[in-house]
């Protein structure tokens, strides 16, 4: 199979999972206590390398085993120099609890870089931008699932059609990028 029949197969069962549910941020809900209280942590450390030489932060995020748009989001900041290890938790809603996104800023997984949260599918660009201009915020969202946001659309793709919010430790936010 040739590779883009393969990136077409790829995106197509990637959005079969989102259109099935795949991408549940409610798989913590419908666990028992029991599971929660252990904090299952199917941590994968799977570091994708940057494909440049840029010398970035490394990102740590958190997602749902079944979630493949977030590796895309990976994949997408990868190319764009920084290294993202990922851990697979059945426990998204304890996470998003822990670094301060409220229901209304959550996405379907959660980052850490150099000291910020990246909630969703937030652009490299505005990661970089965030990361040069340090602001007091606790960190980006891009809230729900942007249809053509990187690692919801297809690769090489502009972002369009939503907004990227920052957002501090009172959970109030403003547009930090418009597209």
């Amino acid at each position: 199979m040739n590779i883009s029949k393969k990136k077409r197969l790829f995106w197509a069962m990637s959005l079969m999972l989102l259109l099935l549910g795949g991408c549940d941020n409610s798989t913590a809900v419908n666990q028992t206590a029991a599971q929660n209280d252990k904090a299952v942590d199917n941590t994968t450390a799977q570091a994708t390398e940057p494909a440049n030489k840029k010398t970035m932060p490394e990102v740590v995020m958190y997602k749902s085993p079944n979630c493949e748009c977030c590796t895309g989001w990976a994949e997408h900041l990868s190319k764009n120099g920084f290294t993202v290890i990922e851990h697979k938790r059945d426990d998204m809603d304890a996470i998003k609890s822990k670094y301060g996104v409220t229901d209304k800023l959550a996405s379907c997984h959660t980052a850490i870089v150099d000291g910020y949260v990246i909630e969703g599918h937030v652009p490299a660009a505005d990661v970089e931008r965030l990361l040069k201009e340090r602001p007091d915020v606790v960190g980006l969202t891009a809230p729900g699932m942007p249809m053509k946001s990187p690692g919801m659309q297809s690769v090489g793709q502009t972002p369009k059609g939503y907004d990227v919010l920052a957002f501090d430790h009172d959970g109030k936010s403003h547009v930090f990028t418009h597209y």
